[in-house]
């Protein structure tokens, strides 16, 4: 009997988790592969909802266990933590001795463990690869993970040509689709009652549902940044869901101002960690998204839902005709809400197709690759694609 082969996949937040959950499925249900999941990251923090539970209330199997997030999360904190991560990650691959490490976008936890698998050279598979978010550092790592990967599955034909252009061989680079989209069709969205209790609040009016990061390619400060969201947020005065920041630099202080924000409105609150269904919920349900999140250019246009997308985080993606772009000042957010929550707006949503999906689910071609690719010298040792252009003289 051949032994199965080995496939250590990295998740370290409720975000990408539930990207990868169609995934995770179809790698545990196949018997000739050992499905190795690395928890870590946001994952093992009680602030960010602890949300390693929901892993294990869904079946799934932790092999390893990753701690890297520190109490701060000024600049010296991320780096240490993304230095925790290096340590850690590269424990656990000791440990597991995987065929394939899997990591997803462009979070500094997903970076630590690409850059931890390096030394062992072990085939990195990158999803999500090829794209842009210019106001955050993100972007930087996600192209980074490019160049330390050899299988890349990318959302669009637009972010395989820009990976091709990055140097990578065509016969590594895969247009899958965003498999984050296939959850659409596997898991119900709670909606209804089910959901007004899971937010604590009445689901009419529709609610506007904001979920920001912080800018860290931005010299606008956090405390500025929200305040102005928050205030944009206010002039509308419609009732508000708002769910956690992510663990970048000012994520804890952006979360501070957002409970502090909720506390003194009762037609607002934050929720920690919704999980997939509630999320695709509060989409179907919710009158416009604000904020920076990719979930707001990737899946909400799934939904026909209109997104008010602020500042530069996510600057450079492809934008579905449901995003209104603002600058992070009050009266723009407070000016795109209402134009997003115009019923003609809405309106013209009603054909609107969603550019990240693929012919087939992301999961099902990423699965195939996987189980397929042949695990060799040429899988690791990769080369550099040069341009077409000017002969090279060699210097």
């Amino acid at each position: 009997m051949n032994t199965p082969r080995r496939i250590a996949v990295i998740t370290t937040s409720r975000a990408d988790f539930g990207l990868y959950r169609p995934l995770l499925r179809r790698l545990a249900g196949d018997e000739a592969i050992e499905l190795q999941l690395v928890v870590g990251g946001m994952h093992l923090a009680p602030e960010f909802g602890y949300t390693v539970r929901a892993i294990e209330d869904e079946g799934f199997e932790i092999a390893e266990r990753v701690e890297l997030l520190l109490s701060s999360d000024t600049p010296a904190g991320t780096a240490a933590s993304m230095g925790l991560g290096v340590i850690g990650f590269g424990k656990a691959l000791e440990r597991l001795q995987p065929d394939i490490v899997v990591v997803l976008g462009d979070r500094f936890e997903m970076h630590a463990a690409a850059a931890a698998a390096q030394p062992f050279r072990i085939a990195v598979a990158h999803i999500h690869g090829g794209e842009l978010t210019l106001g955050a550092m993100d972007d930087a790592l996600r192209h980074s993970m490019t160049k330390m990967a050899h299988l890349h599955f990318v959302s669009t034909e637009t972010y395989a040509r820009r990976v091709a252009q990055m140097g990578e061989e065509s016969w590594r680079i895969v247009v899958s689709g965003a498999p984050g989209l296939d959850n659409l069709a596997l898991v119900e969205p709670l909606t209804g009652e089910p959901l007004e209790v899971r937010l604590g609040l009445a689901l009419d009016p529709p609610p506007l549902m904001v979920t920001y990061h912080p800018t860290t390619q931005e010299s606008i400060d956090v405390e500025t940044e929200t305040q102005e969201l928050l205030g944009g947020i206010d002039a509308v005065g419609k009732p508000v869901v708002f769910t956690a920041p992510n663990a970048d630099h000012g994520g804890r202080r952006l979360l501070e101002l957002i409970r502090a924000y909720v506390a003194d409105h009762d037609q607002a609150v934050l929720v920690d960690s919704l999980g997939t269904e509630a999320y695709f919920g509060l989409m179907a349900s919710a009158a416009a998204m604000v904020g920076n999140s990719s979930s707001g250019i990737i899946e909400a246009a799934s939904f026909k839902l209109p997104v008010v997308n602020v500042g530069s985080r996510e600057e450079g993606r492809l934008r579905p005709e449901n995003v209104i772009d603002v600058a992070c000042e009050h009266g723009a957010i407070a000016g795109g809400i209402r134009h997003a929550v115009d019923p003609a707006f809405r309106a013209r949503l009603a054909d609107l197709c969603n550019p990240y999906a693929g012919d087939r689910p992301a999961a099902e071609i990423i699965h195939e690759r996987l189980a397929e690719a042949v695990l060799d010298k040429a899988l690791i040792k990769k080369t550099f694609v040069d341009m077409p252009g000017p002969a090279s003289d060699g210097s």
